[in-house]
């Protein structure tokens, strides 16, 4: 079976910084930036998400990493 690409198939909903709940699908328990092969998301959009992960890290939106306790 072969995964399909989150904001294709969801073609209105573009790729933003500020939706967290969205990109919370695209990282592992970590906080890493999980692989298109686990995701299923198409080139264009991972090299988006990743991009959109990034900036929310930045603005402290999301954590950079989780440590285990």
């Amino acid at each position: 079976m072969i995964k399909q690409c989150y904001y294709c198939t969801h073609a209105q909903k573009p790729v933003d910084w500020k939706d967290i709940q969205t990109l919370r699908k695209f990282t592992s328990t970590q906080g890493r930036i999980l692989a298109p092969r686990v995701t299923g998301a198409c080139s264009k959009h991972q090299r988006k998400i990743a991009r959109a992960i990034k900036r929310a890290r930045v603005m402290s939106l999301m954590p950079f990493t989780i440590q285990a306790v």
